[in-house]
């Protein structure tokens, strides 16, 4: 990675804002790239020196990085056509073209990597982990999919520290580009199908990533998965859940929005662990986040404490934008897209406030993941007392005939529920009411949350 011009072609995904730090911190590098829309994460990278273009042409362009395809290395995610002309453009004239992850796994095999997999958790888990090493006196490097609240960046850069965490993407098969000192695999539920096709090869993606695991490396799996890892010999498997494996909880207390629970490692108890974001699914996630800080043999049990209580979480998970206490109201929003996530996310909430209305408002992620689990997704929404359902966000697809939001709707067969244009969704639930409001997806409907908010607040 010794050329000075970093172009990145998808610049406002999470995963490349992460790298894009990483590379601007870099002695006399430029870095630009294009991305379709402005957002929040683009306004903030800007600022910190990316110039990002948000025109697809040719001529857009940034002159530094045009015929020049010695001085430039050109990143791109996969959720670009290859039809996209800056792409065509550069490959047409002996630029080097490469992937995100491929950038990633360069990056991060000169270190000892802590790499997060799964359908869903992978980013808490993770940044769990960011949080813990950093608060200890080995330090990591992180690059993260998620921005992590308790710092304001998805990228945490030390150099003298030995570990590196990441988190490890399974769409495309990205993470096969890693070499892992420790794994972590938080659940193999079927997802990416378009990409996949069958749950059988998703599930030879996650043992083909076991097997690049390092010698002498670490793999930690849940206990209730399918998956069949393929580890080599010098590799030590692990197992965890909530109530078993070689790392679980025990002693779960719950009182006044706190949990607090006791942490059984092979080798000891450790007491007393307090999680900053208390929800039901931090629970797993913690240990998991521990058990990989634990086995580097570099966590501070101490420390580990105080990083677990003053976590606060990435963006989107499971965030609190509006909590009050008389009368209670809350307003959560997370990035849930999965249906096994929608459901974990709904009962979450519903653990926090048993005895309150809860109003989901879900926007569809994918036409392709709409169509493959359109009745799991019925089913999720079933544990809410209100459903808003938006129409799909598309992403990178295009539309599929057939395919839209009321394959969902027409499942739910609760009786307060209904399906609006995401342009109804302020007005709607200011109509609506509600005590405890959840708001889910991974498309846009957080930029409707101030809004939402400043109606709710205006209507007391």
């Amino acid at each position: 990675m010794s050329k000075k011009k970093i172009y990145f072609a998808g610049a406002g995904g999470i995963g490349m804002a992460a790298l894009e730090r990483y590379f601007l911190m870099q002695p006399d590098t430029k870095v630009a790239g294009y991305d379709r829309t402005p957002t929040e994460l683009t306004d903030a990278l800007i600022k910190e020196g990316v110039e990002i273009v948000f025109d697809d042409s040719v001529e857009a362009i940034p002159d530094d990085f045009k015929n020049c395809p010695e001085e430039v290395l050109v990143v791109y995610t996969p959720a670009l056509p290859d039809s996209h002309p800056q792409l065509k453009y550069f490959r047409e004239n002996g630029y080097e073209v490469i992937k995100r992850a491929a950038v990633l796994g360069h990056i991060s095999c000169s270190s000892k990597s802590l790499c997060f997999a799964g359908t869903h958790g992978k980013t808490t888990t993770s940044s769990m982990a960011a949080h813990i090493l950093h608060n200890c006196k080995a330090g990591c490097n992180a690059f993260l999919g998620g921005v992590l609240r308790n710092y304001g960046t998805n990228f945490l850069l030390d150099a003298s520290s030995p570990y590196t965490v990441v988190e490890a993407d399974e769409y495309d098969r990205s993470f096969h580009h890693l070499h892992p000192y420790i794994a972590v695999i938080t659940a193999t539920d079927p997802d990416h199908l378009d990409i996949y096709g069958t749950e059988e090869a998703y599930l030879e993606s996650f043992a083909h990533f076991t097997e690049l695991i390092i010698p002498g490396g670490k793999l930690i799996i849940h206990e209730n998965l399918k998956l069949k890892p393929r580890v080599n010999a010098e590799v030590d498997t692990y197992t965890y859940s909530r109530d078993k494996g070689d790392f679980h909880a025990e002693n779960i207390r719950r009182f006044n929005g706190r949990i607090i629970f006791d942490l059984v490692t092979p080798k000891e108890t450790i007491k007393d662990i307090e999680i900053g974001v208390p929800v039901e699914i931090n629970i797993e996630n913690s240990i998991a986040s521990i058990a990989a800080c634990y086995l580097t043999g570099d966590m501070e049990v101490e420390a580990m404490r105080e990083a677990m209580r003053t976590f606060m979480g990435p963006k989107r998970r499971f965030e609190f934008w509006l909590k009050e206490d008389s009368p209670v109201r809350a307003i959560i929003d997370d990035y849930a897209h999965h249906p096994d996530e929608l459901k974990a996310s709904i009962k979450s909430v519903k653990s926090l406030y048993p005895d309150k209305k809860l109003t989901v408002a879900f926007q569809p992620h994918l036409y392709s993941r709409t169509r493959d689990f359109a009745p799991e997704f019925a089913e999720a929404l079933l544990l809410a007392d209100s459903v808003i359902l938006l129409d799909i966000y598309p992403a990178r697809e295009e539309p599929i005939p057939g395919v839209t939001s009321k394959i969902i709707f027409d499942g739910i067969t609760c009786k307060d529920k209904s399906m609006i244009t995401k342009q109804n969704l302020t007005e709607t639930i200011k109509n609506s009411n509600f005590e405890i409001l959840l708001t889910v997806g991974a498309g846009d409907i957080c930029n409707y949350l101030p809004e939402i908010v400043k109606n709710a607040t205006n209507l007391k």
